[in-house]
């Protein structure tokens, strides 16, 4: 069956590969010693333009975005589902997850310390891009006749460029986002999550192994009793899970620094020289800058859109006030927490990766250097990280598929809810089967899709940009 399965997708994989990592200096004949795709610097070039465009809101909004979060400006009369602190904890608790523990492990093995640089610097630019794009899901979300609410990249898309006479291009921007949303949300959001956080189970306890199916049923109910709550109900969960979890992992990774702080120099020494004068890396100082902004795009998704979907359910009067939250995203994902687990690889000496370890195992072996239980501390972080990924991505699934078929199911059976139960449902099997199945092409395809995302969110997010700057001006005018 999965060879069955695998071999139905990676068609679909390998065309969008050919479209997502096309390296467009390559077809200009200009010869570059790396590849460098097309989505990357779509990503990073968007995220650039709005720092510069927006005067650098990221660093001189951070004060401000702060004094939101701990509710300095919530009123009980703003309409609005959740607060600005679960906003940002639902949100980024769907791109805090493996990949911060694995996937800087991938860069480094790849890029060396250097890449902790770039990743660093392309999780600063993050940060207004996803101001731009929240601030937009605010402004143009939809309140539903039961008093929920629906927003994000599909309906900027829509109504914002009907605003600007582009009916057409922007009702074909947000079905295909929101298509893509809706099918992505099944891989990275969804399987690869379970797949991987079984696998650790097993690995920290083989006695476990050949439970996989049980412990995927397990995690599946635990998400199915979160998820028919819907946006609140996965906000109280996220809020108190987040901060425990990232509690867990930054402690934990700050007691390795600790107890290594005599090598403390040595490494961000690594990390500047490896990010200018990387040795033996391909591609040089491109290879290397590449692989991090690669990982932190990967990592915070900024310009994905994803995290508009949660922040536009927030309980504000101001649109830009979510736009000032959201930027605290990429900072705490990638500045904070991927930073950390570059530390702890590199100041533990386990960056030369001797034993060829993979992803999560290099992390986890950095962790034992130091003591013989911290990695137990990390896979109850690794655990945590899956879940509040998995319940994050649902809703982002869910509100995609309302947005696509809600209408016509509600005219038709007088149950908008229907569309979303029957999501819910395939959701959670898919939950339970990935705990077993290793559907690599299936995965591959659904964090393309991902990836994809990001096309018509940042065009979007370009026409729209005059906007979020006005809104800015008046936000600040106002005393």
């Amino acid at each position: 069956m999965t060879n069955s399965v695998d071999g139905l997708f990676q068609p679909l994989v390998s065309f969008l590969d050919k479209i997502l990592f096309w390296d467009p200096f390559a077809a200009l004949g200009i010869a570059l010693p790396v590849k460098i795709p097309f989505i990357i610097i779509w990503l990073i070039f968007g995220a650039v333009f709005f720092t510069i465009y927006l005067k650098f809101i990221n660093i001189r909004g951070l004060k401000h975005a702060i004094e939101l979060v701990i509710g300095k400006y919530d009123k009980k009369s703003h309409s609005g589902e959740i607060s600005h602190f679960q906003a940002l904890a639902t949100a980024t608790a769907s791109t805090v997850g493996l990949g911060n523990i694995a996937g800087v492990a991938v860069a480094i093995t790849m890029g060396g310390p250097g890449a902790t640089f770039w990743l660093i610097i392309a999780g600063f630019l993050g940060m207004t891009t996803k101001f731009t794009e929240c601030t937009l899901g605010v402004k143009y979300r939809k309140i539903n006749t039961d008093g929920s609410i629906s927003g994000g990249p599909m309906y900027y898309l829509r109504d914002g460029l009907a605003k600007k006479g582009l009916v057409k291009t922007g009702k074909v921007l947000a079905v295909i986002f929101a298509l893509f949303a809706a099918i992505g949300a099944f891989g990275i959001g969804n399987m690869f999550q379970s797949n991987q956080m079984v696998a650790q189970v097993t690995t920290t306890f083989p006695s476990l192994d050949g439970s996989q199916i049980w412990i995927g049923i397990v995690l599946a109910v635990l998400v199915g009793m979160v998820i028919i709550g819907g946006i609140k109900g996965i906000a109280k969960v996220n809020d108190k899970l987040f901060p425990l979890m990232a509690g867990i992992y930054i402690l934990s990774a700050l007691t390795v620094i600790v107890i290594n702080y005599q090598h403390l120099g040595d490494a961000f020494r690594l990390i500047w020289d490896g990010a200018f004068t990387p040795e033996g890396i391909k591609g040089g100082i491109v290879g290397v800058m590449l692989i991090g902004f690669r990982r932190a795009a990967f990592s915070n998704e900024a310009g994905i859109g994803s995290a508009a979907i949660a922040h536009s359910t927030v309980k504000t009067k101001e649109p830009v006030t979510e736009g000032f939250v959201a930027l605290l995203e990429p900072f705490i994902d990638t500045v904070v927490i991927c930073t950390m687990t570059a530390l702890v690889i590199i100041i533990t000496g386990m960056y030369a990766n001797p034993e060829n370890l993979a992803g999560t195992a290099l992390t986890s072996a950095a962790f034992a250097s130091v003591s013989s239980w911290f990695p137990y501390l990390l896979l109850i972080t690794i655990i945590l990280f899956a879940f509040t990924t998995i319940i994050s991505w649902s809703y982002y699934g869910v509100k995609s598929i309302d947005f696509l078929l809600g209408d016509i199911i509600e005219k038709k059976f007088g149950k908008r809810i229907l569309v979303t139960r029957v999501y819910q449902i395939i959701f959670l099997v898919i939950t339970a089967l990935g705990s077993v199945l290793s559907l690599n092409a299936v995965v591959d395809f659904s964090d393309m899709l991902i990836l994809a995302m990001a096309v018509p969110n940042i065009i979007g997010l370009y026409i729209l940009a005059p906007e979020v700057k006005n809104m800015l001006k008046q936000y600040v005018k106002t005393p």
